[in-house]
């Protein structure tokens, strides 16, 4: 039983240098949560269909038109 706490008790102290480790490299500016991620099987980007894109940019458009309508007057 000692063996198994000794382990339990080294996993728990890597365990704490791992996220100071990574908080670090946060800090830092390094992205290696979201690269982690990916790697363990995360969710991946989500892609935008281009029939959706040319919506949302008509939509924007209009949206500017609009304020800018509004100023002139």
């Amino acid at each position: 039983m000692e063996i198994l706490a000794a382990l339990k008790q080294e996993e728990a102290k890597l365990q704490h240098q791992l996220t100071r480790i990574r908080n670090a490299i946060a800090a830092l500016g390094g992205s290696y949560s979201s690269v982690t991620a990916r790697a363990k099987g995360g969710r991946p980007k989500r892609e935008v269909s281009a029939a959706l894109r040319a919506h949302l940019s008509k939509k924007a458009k209009e949206r500017w038109a609009k304020i800018r309508a509004d100023k002139k007057k």
